[in-house]
This record gives C-alpha cells, sequence and structure tokens, in this order.
C-alpha cells in the first residue's frame, strides 16, 4: 500500500542451517504452515484450528442501492476436531450448511460468525461450509473502520488491513492464504474487475456475472472486485498477460493518460524479474478508479490506483507481488517486510533509469531525517503505526545500509533466495534476519537491530552501511 500525498497511519487506528542455493525450495500449498492466529494487533482477526484451502464468492450487487447479497462456499481443512468454528464477516448472515447439512449459527458480536455443525469436523478432513448473507456494506463499520468505497456508478474494494468482512466470510488474517473465484453479479452494462484470470462473462436479462479464478494462494485482504463503468485494454506484453481498466468517470483525456501509465506495468515488470526473479503470478495489469480512496493497493496480480498515478507508484504496487503478496507477513508486526521492500524497489529503480544513485538517497535520507525517523520500532510499530512513515523509510533505508554492509552480489542472491524460498506463503523479519546472515556469511545482529528496533538513529559508519 502507498498513501498519497504522503503515507498516513492507519485509520482509527531461521531460517539458517542450509548453504547453497539448491537446498531451498518453495513450500507445496499443502506444506504452508498452519494460520497464526489470533494476532496481538488484531486479536479479532483470523480464527485458530482450521486452514482454509479455497473461496468461492459469489455476491450480487446492486450499484444504486448499495446493497449486497452472496452466497461464499469456503473449502477449509481443519487441524484438530471441531465441534464449533468461527468465520469473520460483518454482513448479516441468512444460512450456513456443512458440507450440504444445515449448521447452528450465531454472531457473537458484529464481525465473528460462529458456526456449530450438527456432527463435530474431523482432524485433517476437508469440508464445505456454504454461508448465506446479505447487507448494505457502505453503512457498516469495526474498529473505527469503515472501507466501503462506491458511488452510483462505481465500487472498489480495497483496503488494508481489513477488506474482506465486508463482502464475503473468511479466516480474515494474512497467514491463511487460499486460492479463490470470484463470481460478481450486477447490471450487465457495468464491468467487473478482480484478481487472477477472467474466466467468462454470463448474461441473463438485465444482469451479467462475471467470473476471475485467482490459482496461485492469495491473502484475504488482497481480494477485491471493482464493478462499474471501465475502458478496458488487455493482451500480452514481454510474455505476460495484463489486463488494465480505467474508471470512464475520471473522462475521456484521463482514460488516455491513465492507459498509457498502465502500460508501462510491463516494462517496470521486467525490471523488477531482473531484480528478484520470475514474475511469481501468471497475469498483470491494473486498475485505476475515480472513487479518490487516497491511497493505492497491491490488490493481487493487478493493483488498484487513484486517478493520475505515478511511475513511483507503479513501481510501488508492483514491487508488492513479490513482497506482500507472493511472500505474504506471518504476523501484521512484520509489515515493513512488505513496504520497506517496496520503497527500496522504488529507490533501486530510479537509479537504473539514470537518477540519484541508492547509496546517494540512502545518505540524503539519512542527514535530513528527523525524530520521527527514529522513535519507532519499526520491526514491532503496534497496530496503530503499521503504516506510519516511518515503516517505509527507514524499512527501505534498512535495506539500502544492509547492501552496503553484504556487498551488492550477495544482496541480489538475498533478495531472489527470499522469494524462492518462501514465495506462495509467509514469513517473519526474524526469517528474513537469518536468511541474511546465512547468505552473507555475517553476524549482522548488532545490525539489524539499530536499523529494525533502536529508538536512536544507527551510527554513522561502515558496520552500519553508513
Amino acid at each position: 500500500m502507498l498513501r498519497r500525498p504522503r503515507i498516513t497511519a492507519l485509520l482509527s487506528v531461521a531460517l539458517a542451517g542450509a548453504l547453497s542455493y539448491g537446498a531451498f525450495a518453495a513450500p507445496a500449498p499443502d506444506e504452508r504452515a498452519a494460520p497464526q492466529v489470533p494476532d496481538p494487533y488484531f486479536p479479532a482477526d483470523g480464527n485458530a484450528g482450521y486452514d482454509v484451502q479455497h473461496y468461492d464468492i459469489r455476491d450480487r450487487y446492486r450499484m444504486g442501492s448499495r446493497f449486497l447479497s452472496g452466497v461464499t462456499t469456503v473449502r477449509m481443512v481443519p487441524g484438530e476436531q471441531l465441534s464449533t468454528f468461527s468465520l469473520d464477516l460483518l454482513l448479516t448472515v441468512d444460512a450456513v450448511r456443512v458440507d450440504g447439512v444445515a449448521a447452528e449459527f450465531e454472531k457473537s458480536n458484529n464481525h465473528e460468525l460462529v458456526v456449530t455443525p450438527a456432527e463435530p469436523l474431523a482432524e485433517g478432513e476437508p469440508v464445505d461450509v456454504r454461508v448465506r448473507y446479505h447487507g448494505y456494506p457502505d453503512r457498516l463499520a469495526w474498529g473505527g473502520e469503515r472501507n466501503w468505497l462506491a458511488n452510483d456508478r462505481e465500487v472498489v474494494t480495497m483496503n488494508e488491513p481489513h477488506m474482506a468482512a465486508w463482502w464475503f466470510p473468511s479466516n480474515d488474517h494474512p497467514s491463511d492464504k487460499a486460492r479463490f473465484d470470484i463470481r460478481i453479479t450486477t447490471a450487465k452494462g457495468r464491468e467487473v474487475i478482480s484478481n487472477g484470470v477472467r474466466v467468462g462473462r454470463t448474461v441473463k436479462g438485465g444482469l451479467a456475472t462475471t467470473h476471475w479464478r485467482m490459482t496461485h494462494p492469495m491473502t484475504t485482504y488482497l481480494a477485491y472486485f471493482a464493478a462499474g463503468d471501465f475502458i478496458i485494454e488487455k493482451g500480452r506484453a514481454r510474455g505476460l498477460r495484463y489486463y488494465n481498466a480505467v474508471s470512464k468517470q475520471l473522462g475521456e483525456r484521463a482514460e488516455r493518460q491513465g492507459l498509457r501509465m498502465l502500460r508501462r506495468s510491463a516494462r517496470i515488470t521486467a525490471w523488477l524479474e531482473d531484480e528478484l526473479g520470475d514474475y511469481p503470478f501468471a497475469t498483470t495489469g491494473g486498475l485505476i478508479t475515480a472513487l479518490s480512496p487516497g491511497f493505492a493497493l497491491e490488490n493481487q496480480t493487478r493493483p488498484t490506483y487513484p486517478s493520475f498515478p505515478s511511475v513511483r507508484l507503479l513501481v510501488h504496487e508492483l514491487a508488492h507481488q513479490w513482497f506482500g503478496d507472493s511472500v505474504a507477513v506471518q504476523r501484521w508486526q512484520d509489515i515493513w517486510l512488505n513496504e520497506g521492500f517496496a520503497t527500496y524497489m522504488e529507490v533501486r529503480y530510479r537509479e537504473a533509469q539514470g537518477g540519484q544513485t541508492t547509496k546517494r538517497w540512502l545518505r540524503n535520507a539519512y542527514e535530513s531525517s528527523g525524530s520521527w525517523l527514529w522513535n519507532i520500532e519499526i520491526a514491532d510499530p503496534g497496530p496503530h503505526r503499521i503504516f506510519d512513515p516511518a515503516v517505509y523509510q527507514r524499512g527501505g533505508m534498512t535495506l539500502a545500509a544492509l547492501r552496503n554492509v553484504i556487498g551488492g552480489q550477495d544482496f541480489r542472491r538475498l533478495l531472489r533466495r527470499w522469494v524462492d524460498v518462501h514465495g506462495g506463503g509467509n514469513a517473519t523479519s526474524e526469517e528474513f534476519e537469518a536468511l541474511a546472515e546465512t547468505v552473507s556469511g555475517e553476524d549482522l545482529g548488532d545490525f539489524f537491530h539499530a536499523w529494525l528496533r533502536d529508538d536512536q538513529a544507527p551510527p554513522r559508519t561502515a558496520d552500519y552501511g553508513l
């Protein structure tokens, strides 16, 4: 995520031992670690006891009244015998069935749907939980957040760290990734854009249902749909399928400018591949909304942008496809692994295009920094500061300094190995720190403590990349 005109605080609120590159392999989907919940930052998010494999979301949305109804089937695998379990959902629930059998349910609060199946769920046996629901998402709030972004002609479900609960039931924590099929029904004159590949579109009477599929594991907050009047451009560039969309509410001139900017995504993605390894997904693109969210978001495969995004913004959100999407945080406290990495890639891209060098940027940022940069532990900033400017700036500086300490060659190997090992899964700051020591062969404990955890600026010495 990158907020503009500047990043603001959240609204309201070892790997070691293996020495060769070939010794590491990305985990298979069924080898992913169990969800790590509750998260101390947001203890209501996510639910222990099961692992979601797939979401089949089928929502109908009325643009004028902003009424949403739907049925979502959640395929989950219990990690233990469960007599009850919970899902995160703000909407009103009409019925729940578990493997086709009606189940008892209650909303213990606005956020938690507690389900009691007719028979306890057996450990390790996949089950399908079908939830039918309805409501007006724009009237719903949770934890001081009102996240529904819509007008009478357009809707985009984009926000972080919370968005899923406004439009489908889920295990709403980044540590429980799943695959998605998303079907959205709305007036046939509207376009619908979502994650992954568009499977098809069917029209019946005055309504149309558009089906999108995300075959790579994805966290719940990165799932999205947009519906409205969009100009669409799709095709292939540099070996990747792309699907770009710009809101027609912006006007013809802005539409043209927006599409021209989104076309740069392919070139930027190719540069990122050279730095980080293969693009982790099957398709790419972007969407520019007219709804003035005030930020861009790295929705998996297809980031969403406010009007008139800059090249810097594109680099940031596309870098997130590796850092944040493919490699997701295991805990919200590790958010610097997303935002610091994306910030660093902005700086590197500018350098690669003949602009200011990364070393110069680091030196200038260090010399001009104020107390705001050092009065926070970015490896554990707290729930109300996960989008603090220091998380981005100091996170990017940490990586630039690390490159100076271990050298460009080892640093490049580190980033590529990080993605190769954890792609499709989740990771923590401690795992990155351990991997950096493994790749470089250096003791970096003092370095990481100073850059990530200390409450004062690191010493201006070579040991700290300065």
